[in-house]
């Protein structure tokens, strides 16, 4: 029979690991005399169980509110937080080893969640373990988050290593400080002040290496000279990045040379500062979860005789139905109508008071032709009254749709990010750190700017819309906004956000009969497409064939063609074969002679360009797609939440961004307890938002939709405590459109009012080619850390971006006050 003994605790906890002593007896029945006997027998058979060794092993990811980690004891490995770890100890020094009691004690702390449930559930306010007030769930008020930014990601021209030695810095007016390294490199060093220096940036400074005095015999006493790059300042130290001046060709190539040996020789004892390195590749894996599934679209507007018009857009799982929504019946783009050399101007002057333009649009069928009408808030607001009236008319039309848009600078410089590997590079990977072809950046030369346009359309808008509807619209004013179908049609590239094309050339998809011969058995079967270099086949039967395997491949059609080349028994290379063992792909292979196959696939390339379809994103260069993908990515400034898994719960510790900007960023910084840090409490604070992001993420697949909401926050600065000052409801909270006003306006009264509508996204698995180069740098000399980093990358479930609609609630908030 169980026996609840919540009511003895005071009695076990004063008798654990004391049933086997001696004099327990005689204590124990003195505590206990006014206990009836039949529950004091079981009291002792509880404090026996409890005594009892355990061999339970505990894992406790999942089930508390901390961090797990590895905790060994007696050649046993638990998963424990830092609450569970210190109960361990203390209940296992009690029990003087791993008992009942101690399992008992680590899996029932006051951060476990069951633990937490119950306590709610029983309305007890302050639940108390070891004489400490327990913090519950629901009064939580930091949830501490990183900012990550894309690019630019540094590399160091040598490799920098970590060590500390003894400097004598010479500053102006020949003040002599002393100071100590951090790290040194062959051209370059950093160190530290304790005291704050009169130092600045350009500034030139003499460096004597008296801690290296009794490894390299210096002829130059008065040490040498450093520009300063650099200055840091973190509680009080002056940390000092410089660089070296050559102006001692002869003494100063002995003492690089020395440095080189030195550093080559130490580093593995010292280690190498891989601080870029950890920085570029926790900022590269968060980059390649967000950027395939954004939901705005990044539109390239290029310059062409003298005319601004969309030329190339990203795009992805999630936006590819807005970048559908504006084509013509033909599927030809029309985004020229959404983003007019007019519209541009009136968006710069938007982003320039720090608004984004608000576009209305709608799409009227006639006679399976379609023609598209748009109009932007500062063109409505010419006309109040027609606003409404285009409002409300354009909201009853089923293609109905609302765009923000927004505009960033187009920086050519960012195109190219480059591996943070120093030069260190394998040469299988040096294709990744490719520099960008002349034809690319002839391309790029042309290009003007980015727009990004992010559909906002959601059901509470719409519906608010048409309450504004009225059947008396001037068709006249109506007729203005609709847009002339074009004659000539515009060419837009799309292009994928796509980590894992590591094609070199551009594939055609092309069908033709293959003979495929290897070590004596042959299969038929026809090519799905090709390229100068390689091509992919289906075969008819399942073949016997593994990676790196040699074939031999025949054309009989094509070799009918030709009689300049001898299409039969080419070398090709097994690259990739899927699990039915039927479609494969393959690569030339290439001995001593001219491989026949890539000059005749060349010759029909060339000239039949015209003719053949090309593969994926038409002609479209991969190295002009990893080039726009950089410059967007260094440059968005939606920012997203990146969800990690921890055990069998979720976690979300890590803000992913181009750049900051806007409004809300800063202000969740504000309300961290930390320094660098972010306070999610905004967005996380409210119960309802955060069953929203668990639940929906556990129902979506990759290539889903994205679940959509949105929130509305009210921060009053004036108020320090966090749950006090910040408000978050889900818009499916407020009952009606006064109480939503009526949150609103307060919430502008008492300090700042934001409307965010967060996409909620489940990832792809992360591309390890592209990140691979610098995990395997990073772990080769500090492999904790690159297994730490590995976990991390293979954690990410899913991103939450967040858009701020503030701009649009407030206007629609507006003119639904004026209407009542």
């Amino acid at each position: 029979m169980t026996k609840d003994f919540s009511k003895h605790q005071k009695i076990i906890k004063q008798f654990r690991g004391k049933v086997l002593n001696s004099g327990f007896e005689t204590k124990f029945a003195t505590m206990v005399k006014k206990i009836p006997v039949t529950e004091r027998f079981l009291l002792k058979m509880e404090l026996k169980r409890l005594a009892g060794s355990c061999t339970r092993l505990i894992d406790l990811r999942g089930h508390v509110d901390g961090e797990c980690r590895s905790f060994a004891h007696a050649e046993r490995v638990h998963f424990l937080d830092d609450v569970a770890i210190k109960v361990f100890e203390e209940s296992a020094a009690a029990y003087d080893d791993y008992t009942f009691g101690v399992y008992e004690a680590v899996t029932n702390t006051e951060n476990n969640f069951r633990v937490i449930y119950q306590n709610e559930k029983l309305n007890s306010t302050e639940p108390l373990l070891k004489g400490k007030t327990v913090q519950k769930a629901s009064d939580k008020t930091q949830y501490p988050a990183q900012l990550y930014t894309f690019g630019p990601y540094y590399n160091r021209s040598e490799e920098r290593m970590n060590f500390a030695i003894s400097l004598v810095i010479t500053l102006e007016n020949n003040k002599q400080v002393e100071s100590t390294s951090s790290d040194m490199g062959v051209s370059g060093c950093k160190f530290r002040f304790n005291n704050i220096e009169e130092i600045s940036v350009g500034q030139t400074i003499n460096i004597r290496f008296t801690g290296l005095e009794q490894e390299f015999k210096f002829n130059n006493e008065d040490g040498f000279n450093y520009k300063v790059c650099n200055i840091l300042l973190v509680d009080n130290i002056q940390l000092v990045g410089v660089k070296r001046v050559y102006d001692d060709e002869k003494n100063h190539c002995a003492f690089k040379q020395f440095l080189t040996g030195f550093i080559q020789g130490n580093k593995r004892r010292y280690k190498i500062n891989l601080d870029n390195s950890i920085s570029a590749i926790q900022s590269r894996c968060f980059e390649q979860a967000v950027l395939p599934q954004i939901n705005e679209l990044p539109i390239f507007i290029e310059e062409m005789k003298g005319k601004l018009l969309p030329r190339y857009v990203l795009t992805g799982n999630n936006n590819q139905k807005f970048y559908q929504y504006w084509q013509n019946e033909n599927s030809v783009s029309t985004l020229n109508n959404l983003i007019t050399e007019d519209r541009i101007d009136r968006l710069k002057t938007a982003m320039s008071l720090g608004k984004s333009l608000l576009v209305f649009s709608f799409v009227h069928k006639s006679q399976d032709k379609l023609y598209f009408y748009s109009a932007d808030n500062i063109q409505l607001a010419e006309d109040e009254r027609f606003m409404r009236d285009f409002l409300g008319f354009s909201a009853n039309k089923s293609n109905f749709a609302v765009t923000s848009l927004s505009l960033l600078e187009f920086d050519q410089d960012q195109a190219s990010l480059p591996l943070t590997l120093s030069e260190s590079i394998a040469a299988k990977d040096e294709y990744l750190n490719a520099p960008i072809p002349e034809s690319v950046k002839e391309t790029l030369s042309n290009i003007h700017c980015i727009v990004v346009a992010n559909d906002i359309t959601y059901k509470s808008l719409v519906d608010d819309c048409k309450q504004l509807f009225t059947d008396n619209i001037e068709i006249t004013k109506l007729k203005k906004f609709g847009h002339k179908r074009s004659t000539t049609p515009l060419i837009v590239d799309e292009i994928g956000v796509n980590y894992k094309n590591h094609r070199k050339e551009l594939r055609f998809k092309y069908t033709t009969q293959v003979v495929v011969e290897c070590e004596g058995a042959t299969w038929q079967g026809e090519s799905n497409d090709f390229s100068e270099s390689g091509l992919k086949l289906t075969l008819s039967k399942a073949a016997v064939l593994s990676k790196g395997n040699v074939v031999h491949l025949s054309f009989p059609n094509l070799q009918k063609i030709t009689s300049a080349f001898a299409l039969k028994k080419l070398p090709y290379e097994v690259v990739s074969i899927n699990k039915s063992n039927k479609i494969i792909c393959l690569r030339i292979f290439v001995e001593q002679h001219q491989h026949i196959g890539r000059t005749f696939f060349k010759l029909l390339i060339d000239k039949n360009k015209d003719k053949l379809s090309p593969d994926e994103y038409a002609m479209m260069s991969p190295d002009l797609a990893k080039a726009l993908r950089n410059i967007y990515s260094s440059s968005m400034t939606i920012p997203s939440l990146v969800i990690q898994t921890s055990g069998r719960r979720y976690k979300i510790e890590a803000i992913a961004v181009g750049s900051e900007h806007g409004k809300f960023l800063p202000h969740m910084r504000q309300l961290s307890d930390r320094a660098q840090f972010y306070n999610l409490y905004p967005l996380l604070g409210n119960l309802q938002v955060n069953s929203l992001l668990t639940a929906s993420l556990k129902k979506m697949s990759v290539k889903g939709d994205p679940a959509t909401d949105i929130l509305y926050i009210a921060i009053n600065p004036d108020i320090e405590l966090v749950n006090k000052s910040v408000t978050t409801k889900l818009a499916s909270e407020f009952e009606n459109n006064e109480l939503k006003t009526l949150f609103i306006i307060n919430a502008q009264k008492r300090g700042y009012f934001f409307a965010i509508q967060v996409k909620i996204s489940r990832t792809d698995e992360p591309d390890m080619d592209y990140l691979s180069p610098e995990l395997n740098y990073i772990s080769s000399y500090a492999i904790h850390r690159g297994k730490q980093i590995e976990q991390d990358i293979w954690s990410i479930a899913g991103v939450v971006q967040l858009f701020d609609i503030t701009q649009e609630v407030l206007l629609r908030n507006e003119m639904y006050t004026r209407s009542t």
